[in-house]
């Protein structure tokens, strides 16, 4: 199975990633480790800041990756918030029975509320070299816009406490028509 994961920045999908990744053995491809190669490499001229052009330039370079795995009989799990609304429209069906997606969303209440968790958490699992660029009110209209785009897609909704149990994110992945 390919599990993508996406969602607005600070939801939480690397730790998820990385945390499905110790439970299942699962390797995992974050789509910003990706992304910061092409731009060091000088293989784009594109910097971070250019989020719609990167999801244009990078989808369909995981899309072949995906294909790859699934062509191989192997399990990825495929992390990051460049995944187009579209991302169907990439695959066949054959590919499709095999690739499932999650989107983190956090709710506006609990951005609110939590606002010093999401700062303390932001780097649990990497050390971010610039992460003054948000805001709540930032955080908010991002987490509106990836639930608007994914609403027919399975949403994770984060509404009180974060924590997510990385079988419980499975299960119901699993149990998702392709």
């Amino acid at each position: 199975m390919i599990l993508l994961i996406t969602g607005a920045s600070h939801t939480g999908k690397t730790r998820l990633a990385q945390r499905l990744m110790e439970t299942y053995k699962y390797p995992y491809l974050s789509v910003d480790h990706l992304k910061m190669g092409l731009i060091r490499s000088g293989n784009t001229t594109l910097t971070p800041e250019d989020d719609d052009a990167l999801t244009e330039y990078l989808w369909p370079i995981v899309a072949e990756i995906v294909k790859t795995a699934v062509e191989n009989r192997q399990n990825l799990i495929v992390e990051g918030s460049y995944v187009p609304v579209n991302w169907r429209e990439s695959f066949t069906e054959e590919y499709l029975s095999d690739i499932r997606l999650v989107c983190l969303v956090m709710t506006e209440e609990y951005i609110r509320t939590h606002i010093m968790d999401i700062a303390r958490y932001a780097g649990v699992i990497e050390d971010r070299v610039d992460d003054g660029w948000w805001t709540a009110e930032r955080l908010v209209q991002e987490n509106k816009r990836f639930r608007k785009d994914f609403a027919n897609e399975y949403c994770h909704i984060i509404e009180d406490a974060y924590h997510v149990d990385p079988r419980v994110i499975f299960r119901r992945v699993e149990e998702l028509d392709p």
